[in-house]
């Protein structure tokens, strides 16, 4: 039986995820072998079988982790009371945690083709919780009266896909802080749904 990767009790298998995940978002899931990311972390090709099953499973596993210690680092979020602090609370914490993530975020949209039909519909149900969160916000504004939009779960994908985008483009260096961008778009997403900020 393969060993969990990740396992406190070894930092192999930490690294193989760590290659891994480095190699899939620079070359692709397709173009990078076993035997690459054994090299990358320099053990035996058939070390790595001591640590995932194969490559599949390591790339549901590098998925799955990135959603679930998404949603969770969502849940942890302080109490935000009115829709519009919600929203902004929401696009801020998106872009700052994706931010600091590009390669599992890269990942996490570009690999979906790559994934079994039986991984995908799990991906895909940590993909809705997420989405769900903003949904109910923007549901919540619209029956209160204080967000203005005829249909919430397409105001989600494409807020969603708004805050996303930053990590294209964004750098340390840039013009822009990082708090500049989070403030910037908050408001933007704001006004998509006829709040002031």
């Amino acid at each position: 039986m393969a060993r969990k990767i990740g396992s406190s009790a070894n930092t192999t298998g930490p690294r193989i995820r760590d290659a891994a995940r480095h190699l899939f978002a620079r070359h692709g899931f397709a173009a990078v072998s076993m035997r690459q990311i054994a090299a990358h972390v320099g053990v035996q090709a058939g070390a790595l079988y001591l640590y995932t099953p194969d490559k599949q499973a390591l790339l549901f596993d590098l998925m799955q982790d990135h959603m679930i210690t998404l949603l969770a680092a969502l849940n942890d979020l302080p109490p935000a009371h009115t829709p519009a602090q919600r929203l902004t609370q929401f696009a801020r914490f998106h872009i700052g945690y994706h931010l600091d993530r590009p390669e599992a975020v890269f990942i996490a949209y570009m690999e979906l083709r790559n994934l079994t039909p039986e991984n995908f519909t799990t991906l895909e149900s940590l993909r809705r919780a997420y989405e769900d969160h903003l949904h109910l916000i923007l549901q919540s504004g619209r029956d209160t009266g204080a967000f203005t939009l005829t249909d919430p779960k397409l105001t989600t994908y494409a807020l969603i896909a708004m805050l996303t985008g930053v990590t294209n483009w964004y750098r340390d260096d840039g013009r822009l802080s990082r708090d500049d961008v989070q403030t910037l778009y908050a408001n933007m997403a704001l006004r998509a749904v006829g709040a002031h900020p």
